[in-house]
């Protein structure tokens, strides 16, 4: 029996080694092109307001984070910078700044989701019809899949 018990533990960590890398690195590996420069400038150009995405916020940790300028424009919502590497990451905008995952559960039903965050390095998000991104303050990236704060950046 012993001589069973430790081949299946060391197969079973290799399974959840081998699936907590596919989590890591798929959404790598099937992103699209990140945006490029001339594309960051456009939206750079048309935007109302900036803000800065920080590593240093209260729920943002090694594997959870964002850096870098956003500019928030009516049609658009652009990252010039990086967000950390995850699975179905959303854009959020919320009335106030949000940096815990408790205060983004919280404050969701204020909140309304902006698109996808599909790229890593630099993102552009199109901002749908009817979302006026000057009635919110702080813009929000969350994994919807593991419901994990990501980053924030307040823009007004």
């Amino acid at each position: 029996m012993k001589a069973l018990l430790w081949p299946l533990a060391t197969h079973a960590l290799a399974v959840a080694i081998g699936f907590a890398g596919g989590v890591y690195l798929l959404p790598i590996l099937i992103a699209p092109p990140a945006p490029s420069a001339a594309q960051l400038q456009q939206q750079a150009g048309s935007a109302e307001f900036t803000g800065q995405f920080r590593r240093d916020l209260k729920d943002s940790d090694a594997l959870h984070w964002g850096e870098g300028t956003l500019h928030v424009g009516r049609n658009a919502i652009a990252l010039e910078g990086r967000v950390a590497p995850g699975p179905d990451y959303r854009l959020y905008l919320s009335p106030e700044f949000i940096e815990t995952e408790a205060d983004f559960k919280r404050l969701k039903p204020t909140l309304v989701q902006v698109g996808q965050v599909r790229t890593f390095d630099n993102f552009v998000v199109e901002v749908p019809a009817g979302i006026d991104p000057a009635q919110f303050t702080t813009a929000i990236v969350w994994c919807e899949s593991f419901g994990q704060f990501i980053t924030a950046a307040r823009y007004r």
